[in-house]
Parts: structure tokens; C-alpha cells; sequence
């Protein structure tokens, strides 16, 4: 299934888009996408029934906006420098141990709305990535198999980043990842039985039309598995928490200077195969 979440920001419903691409109103059956849902497998299936048996209402997406497709994220986990050509390019040696940080989820946003480029910002970058949705609480996982066990879906994470606040100002990264606005989410929650494999995942991303991302998952150096089987040994994973599971080759800071960071007027485009498409204009905070 596709699950979403439309509507003003704090007011969203949720809904469900269908094979046919028609926007289907879950209002009826449930009050949200968010972990109470996603661990909530006879809910699950009272929404399955009701698609098969073609009850649930349809909804004018005409100027609707979509939100971001889980609410009440109790925390985004990161991955950082988890590609291979990534690492490369940024001159960083190759991880042995994946790299975590966290973002606040009030960074979470629409996968359409407007991103911030902060004040005093020089160095605003894009990152394209594979986010995890948790559906099962998780804590000291063993093998791949419980942990993609634990997993209800994928999205797309559009993990921006500013560059000096992350890694010029001192500190951990924390800076220059939870800005307003730097973590737009969705469009859709793919569910995972609809993700046969997370590591057959392309990735691309576009700056005012141009190329920039053009990855696959299977580059990853700790795939989706070991990245929840990881988060798992260190912090509590809860239903409807999220994991960003790293960035492809292509990002600014990995472009000869002068380097092509984001600006107010940009507009960057994403997409990962089965899992939509994102487009944020950019403006000044």
C-alpha cells in the first residue's frame, strides 16, 4: 500500500493512493499514518479489506497538499557516509562502524513544501536518501531477518544538510542538520511487502533541472538490514520512527569549488523507483 497523509499543515488526514493512482480517503477507518497505525496489524488489514472491496471514498487532489506520510515521529535517525562513491568523494575513509546522528523530527516536512535556506547559510547542500519507517518496537535485534521484520515501509528523506554550521562551527553535526524545514518526507509510506528488496533502489536528484544524484542502494556500505539491526544494539526504535539511511555520490560539497550550493530560488526535484517524487522551491529564512 501507499499511505499518506494530505491536507493543511497540522491538519492533515490520512489517505491511501490506490493502483489507479486515485486518492483514497482513510478517514473513516483510522485517525492517522503514525506508529500507532504501523503497529497496528489488524488496522493494517481493515484498510487492505476496504481497498479490495472498492469502499473507501475518493478525494480531489486538485490543490491538495501532501504532508509528510507518518505524523508524530518520535525521532529521525541518520546514517551518515553510508556510500560507498559518497565517502569517496568527501574524502572520508570508508566507515567501520555506521556513523549515527539524529535529526529532530520538527525538521520533518512535506515532501512538496517550501525548504528554508537558513540565515548566514553559505553552504546549504541537497542529500537524496532511502528513509526507513519502524513498525514494531525494536530494541537489541540479531539477525537481518528480525530486523526488516521490524520494518512497515520506505519513503524518500531529502536529509539537507548545511555544510559549515555541520562541520566548521565545533560540535557534533547537529548544526547543520536541524534546520527549519531540513528534512522533507514522502510523498508517499511504500509498505514493506510492496519493497521486495530495499537494496534494488535507484536514486536521483536534480537542481533546477541538472543531474546532481544519480545513485542505487545497492552501493550502500551498511544495507537497511544492518542499519536497523545497528540503531537497535544503541537506542529503543519505535513504531513510526524513522530512519535516513545515508546519500549517494553528487552532492555539492563532494563538487569542485567553486561548489554549487543551494540558494533562495532553487528548486530541487528527488525520486527513488516505487517510492515517488519530491520537488521543494527554496527560499530565504
Amino acid at each position: 500500500m501507499k499511505l499518506l497523509r494530505v491536507g493543511p499543515v497540522g491538519a492533515e488526514r490520512p489517505a491511501l493512493l490506490d493502483e489507479d493512482g486515485t486518492l483514497r480517503d482513510l478517514s473513516a477507518l483510522v485517525g492517522d499514518v503514525d506508529g500507532g497505525l504501523l503497529a497496528d496489524g489488524a488496522a493494517l488489514d481493515r484498510i487492505r479489506a476496504a481497498l479490495a472491496a472498492g469502499v473507501l471514498p475518493a478525494l480531489d487532489a486538485t490543490g491538495l497538499r501532501i504532508g509528510p506520510p507518518v505524523g508524530r515521529i518520535g525521532k529521525v535517525v541518520c546514517i551518515g557516509l553510508n556510500y560507498h562513491g559518497h565517502a569517496a568523494e568527501t574524502g572520508a575513509a570508508t566507515p567501520a562502524e555506521p556513523v549515527v546522528f539524529l535529526k529532530a523530527p520538527d525538521t520533518v516536512v512535506g515532501p512538496d513544501d517550501t525548504v528554508l535556506v537558513p540565515r548566514r547559510s553559505t553552504k546549504t547542500d541537497w542529500e537524496v536518501e532511502l528513509a526507513i519507517v519502524i513498525g514494531r518496537t525494536a530494541r537489541y535485534l540479531e539477525t537481518d531477518e528480525q530486523a526488516l521484520a521490524h520494518v512497515a515501509g520506505y519513503a524518500i528523506a531529502h536529509d539537507v544538510s548545511e555544510r559549515e554550521f555541520q562541520i566548521e562551527r565545533g560540535g557534533t553535526w547537529d548544526k547543520g542538520k536541524n534546520c527549519e524545514t531540513f528534512n522533507p518526507l514522502g510523498p508517499w509510506l511504500v509498505t514493506a511487502d510492496e519493497v521486495p528488496d530495499p537494496q534494488a533502489l535507484g536514486l536521483r536528484l536534480w537542481v533546477n533541472g541538472e543531474l546532481k544524484q544519480d545513485g542505487h542502494t545497492s552501493d550502500q556500505i551498511f544495507p537497511v538490514a544492518e542499519a536497523v539491526r545497528y540503531v537497535s544494539q544503541f537506542m529503543t526504535l519505535y513504531p513510526g520512527d524513522i530512519i535516513n539511511t545515508g546519500t549517494p555520490a553528487g552532492v555539492a560539497m563532494g563538487q569542485p569549488e567553486p561548489k554549487p550550493y543551494l540558494r533562495a530560488g532553487d528548486v530541487v526535484e528527488l525520486e527513488i523507483d516505487g517510492l515517488g517524487r519530491q520537488r521543494q522551491e527554496l527560499k530565504d529564512a
